[in-house]
């Protein structure tokens, strides 16, 4: 436990009470020895990483407890369920294959904070194979994956409110559930071809 604790830049006294509150899993155990691994070092550094962007222990419980019991991120922090995206399953290694030397604790509570990633047991879980592909793309054309996740921060905010406009235009003209399934695809190129007229026009705007 000292050495864990000295590896994770915390007192003993602190991992006690994380493992009182069942913010780590417990260790492995070999008669009266007790073994960390690798996983209980990620995940101190994880709940650091929240602590430090404003998270409180009662929340960082409730995501250890999705954590443990195989539960989307995304239902804990009230963001739903994906109903069309595909989520991928990934090895720590194969995450950093994606992102390189940006899989920092910070950048990975970022994720976990968007509902993007979570966790069931070894494997990592990312909610979307799109926004993956997408985000790793971005990334291996120069930009900061700090700035890929703020930016999809803001993006998560405009999405909610179109598909706010969407959901009210339909049920104020009350149409049904089998109905909704059929025009989505329809919503979706209207919010597909309004972007990219939008970005013509602010890339227009920005040639000398």
């Amino acid at each position: 436990m000292q050495e864990l604790a000295d590896a994770a830049g915390i007192t003993a006294r602190t991992l006690r009470f994380y493992r009182e509150r069942g913010l780590i899993p417990p260790p492995r155990r070999e008669g009266r020895i007790a073994w960390y691994g690798p996983q209980h070092l990620a995940r101190l550094r994880t709940i650091a990483a929240l602590l430090e962007r404003g998270h409180t222990l009662n929340g960082i419980a409730d995501l250890a407890a999705a954590f443990e019991s195989g539960r989307d991120v995304g239902q804990v922090l009230g963001l739903g369920e994906p109903t069309e995206e595909e989520p991928v399953r990934l090895t720590p290694e194969e995450l950093a294959d994606h992102f390189g030397d940006q899989v920092t604790p910070e950048n990975f509570a970022a994720a976990l904070e968007l509902g993007y990633l979570a966790t069931d047991g070894e494997q990592i879980v990312h909610v979307s194979r799109r926004l993956l592909e997408v985000s790793a793309a971005l990334v291996k054309e120069g930009l900061p994956l700090s700035a890929v996740l703020a930016a999809a921060n803001r993006v998560r905010e405009h999405a909610d409110a179109l598909a706010a406009l969407f959901a009210d235009l339909l049920h104020s003209h009350e149409v049904g559930d089998a109905d909704v399934v059929r025009l989505r695809p329809l919503a979706k190129s209207v919010v597909e071809a309004e972007v990219s007229m939008a970005l013509d026009r602010r890339l227009r705007a920005l040639k000398p």
